[in-house]
């Protein structure tokens, strides 16, 4: 796993997470599966690979992150607040723990960060890369 990500920057194998799942779940980790399940205002944990940072001009300093686990992706919403706190473990985690608030309206789901963690030594030697837009 570790050389097909080096390599190609994916696998094909089991998704990194899945390998580390049993420890999450004992912390409370949800997966976006999970995610996509939970009532609207619920307090929630979860992690994934950052495959994305978005922080567009017209929205007003509001940052927009995807993460990646072995069930799907989760929108996550960081407002300039949590930003503005929490701004180098935003920027520089490759593995991203997320507390907040899931917000659901229909098929619309995101999750409004409260507190970031950066869990990047949990990969490794495991390396991975996201696409950031300003």
């Amino acid at each position: 796993m570790v050389f097909d990500y080096a390599a190609l920057g994916l696998t094909l194998r089991r998704h990194p997470l899945a390998i580390l799942r049993p420890l999450l779940a004992r912390k409370g980790v949800m997966t976006a599966a999970d995610l996509r399940e939970a009532r609207d205002r619920r307090a929630v944990k979860t992690c994934g690979i950052v495959t994305t940072r978005q922080q567009p001009e017209t929205a007003k300093g509001t940052t927009f992150i995807s993460l990646e686990d072995e069930t799907g992706d989760v929108q996550v919403i960081v407002h300039r607040a949590i930003w503005e706190r929490q701004r180098q473990v935003m920027l520089n985690a490759r593995l991203l723990g997320v507390k907040g608030t899931w917000q659901r309206d229909g098929e619309v789901m995101n999750l409004i960060a409260g507190f970031l963690v950066d869990l990047t030594p949990m990969l490794g030697r495991l390396r991975t890369g996201s696409r950031d837009f300003r």
